[in-house]
């Protein structure tokens, strides 16, 4: 087969690929190889360009038993780790003395690979979140029916215990069985109208007899604009209810809800209703701030399960605000307060 030919072989291949003959030399490549492995690999040794052992053992028994292998190759794109599968068949009567050579291909599996680890982190996550309650009540009724059998002080402060860790497991429980609808929804897009004004209002009122028990001040700032937008209510009212109850229990002694209508987002490229949530308290670390929305993530783990929190509830408002084509960010210092801010886009018909 003529370099030609070879190349024009190669060229149609939609994966990466490149060709090796029995003196060990690229003979072979496409746009996709040249791209991964370097533009100048053609003619060099194949050890010099793939480095790695696992791939370097493998093309050098290809090429011995002409039998077909497979392996993994790892990369690094600048960004971030990439992972290939990397397939290689002998392929015969071509390269050096049309004695043969091995057709390595590149599949590159790093979503896969990326998936599966936050499927194993998620299991692992669960594990450990429902361990802990479950633990101290299996406790805690070991005591009751020994030691505390009889102590009717010990019982009624054991059950009072018990009570609040069944109802930290039911909310997490909860709270997936939620993210679960919601990440099911995310493709699917609303239907129904909603005001926005009138659903922040019931939202602070549900949440009142939380911020009264705590000390925190509730206050709403709308535009006099009407604030119309197509969207699922009940999903939005959990956007709001896990911001301001967030701020309520973690913000300081002020909660701010503030809601401006834009007329053009930058973002979005429409208009849109932004609705901030803003509180005075001592504010997150930068460090935290971009892992806020990761699934059982917390920057303050103890204070968090104190309080009840299943480190779920910013995960649900990133999916929520997905399904509805909007944006949601987070911006806090130190000792200054925290910001959090959902944009969702406004029905042009309605808000002109």
């Amino acid at each position: 087969m003529t370099q030609q030919l070879i190349s024009g072989f190669l060229s149609a291949m939609p994966l990466p690929a490149v060709l090796v003959d029995q003196q060990e030399r690229i003979i072979g490549t496409n746009a996709g190889s040249r791209s991964l492995l370097g533009q100048q690999i053609q003619g060099r040794h194949f050890a010099t360009i793939l480095r790695q052992p696992a791939v370097i053992d493998a093309v050098e028994s290809c090429l011995n038993d002409q039998q077909p292998r497979h392996t993994r190759h790892q990369s690094n794109e600048g960004t971030q780790d990439t992972t290939y599968d990397v397939t290689l068949r002998f392929v015969p009567s071509i390269g050096a003395g049309d004695k043969g050579a091995v057709l390595l291909c590149f599949s590159d599996v790093t979503e896969v690979e990326h998936a599966s680890q936050m499927r194993r982190d998620f299991v692992a996550n669960v594990s450990h979140e429902l361990r802990t309650p479950l633990t101290a009540l299996m406790g805690f009724i070991e005591t009751l029916r020994g030691a505390a059998k009889d102590d009717s002080n010990a019982r009624d402060r054991f059950l009072s215990i018990m009570e609040g860790e069944a109802s930290r497991m039911n909310r997490l429980v909860g709270d997936l069985l939620s993210l679960n609808r919601v990440e099911s929804q995310e493709r699917v897009r609303p239907k129904m109208q909603v005001d926005l004004i009138s659903l922040l209002s019931s939202t602070l009122i549900s949440l009142e007899p939380l911020s009264k028990s705590g000390g925190v001040e509730l206050i709403l700032e709308t535009d006099e604009k009407p604030a119309q937008l197509i969207g699922d209510p009940d999903q939005l009212q959990q956007v709001f209810t896990n911001l301001v109850e967030n701020a309520i229990k973690y913000g300081g002694t002020r909660v701010l809800v503030k809601l401006t209508n834009l007329q053009r987002d930058p973002g979005l490229r429409i208009s849109a209703a932004q609705v901030q949530v803003i509180d005075n308290g001592p504010g997150i670390a930068p460090h935290h701030l971009p892992r806020l929305t990761e699934r059982f993530y917390r920057a303050d783990s103890h204070r968090s399960r104190e309080l009840g929190g299943t480190g779920l509830g910013l995960a649900i408002v990133k999916h929520i605000t997905n399904r509805h084509r909007g944006r949601f960010r987070v911006e806090s210092k130190l000792e200054q307060g925290s910001t959090f801010t959902v944009v969702l886009p406004l029905c042009p018909e309605k808000n002109s």
